[in-house]
């Protein structure tokens, strides 16, 4: 990837809910989000305008783009503090990350890697983050691979909701012994 594949990070705004939207539609996404093989959507349909207009400094979503173009979306979030409590009874010190790239043709390019490493840096430039912890789906071993080259450990399988889980773990100090 060159350096016009840069990837550049960007809060997303309720003008992206439509975008997103469609690529919840795509199959790849909705294999990242469910083991569900009758889903025709990713993550139950989330209404994006108001997922993203309820971001708050605890939960937020960033738009990827590369020359302009968006190519993919991650949230962000405080697992201790968000208000759905989703991650359950977590310490406080850590950042909870999802990604997803939404075109097809920018899989396999890298360009997840760029938006990980970035949103990496940028949560452990804060201070009291400590380690940063994700749920990719257990049938997801591609997305297990992905996360061990940043350097991720596993944790344990865990169900959230309806959704049976791999827990894995950044540490701020393997991040910083790495880079």
């Amino acid at each position: 990837m060159g350096q016009s594949s840069r990837v550049t990070l960007r809060p997303a705004t309720v003008a992206d809910a439509p975008m997103l939207a469609s690529w919840d539609r795509e199959p790849h996404v909705i294999a990242c989000s469910s083991d569900d093989p009758d889903a025709e959507v990713a993550f139950g349909g989330i209404e994006w305008t108001k997922e993203i207009a309820g971001s708050t400094n605890d939960s937020y979503y960033m738009i990827a783009e590369i020359a302009g173009e968006p190519v993919g979306v991650m949230q962000v979030c405080d697992p201790h503090t968000e208000q759905t409590h989703y991650w359950g009874d977590i310490e406080p010190g850590l950042r909870a990350i999802d990604i997803w790239i939404g075109p097809p043709e920018w899989l396999g390019r890298g360009v997840g890697t760029q938006m990980m490493t970035q949103m990496i840096d940028r949560c452990f430039a804060t201070p009291d983050v400590t380690g940063i912890v994700i749920d990719p789906l257990n049938s997801n071993k591609s997305a297990h691979r992905f996360y061990r080259r940043l350097g991720f450990k596993i944790v344990g399988r865990r169900m959230f909701d309806e959704d049976d889980c791999l827990v894995m773990r950044l540490e701020k100090s393997d991040w910083s012994a790495r880079t």
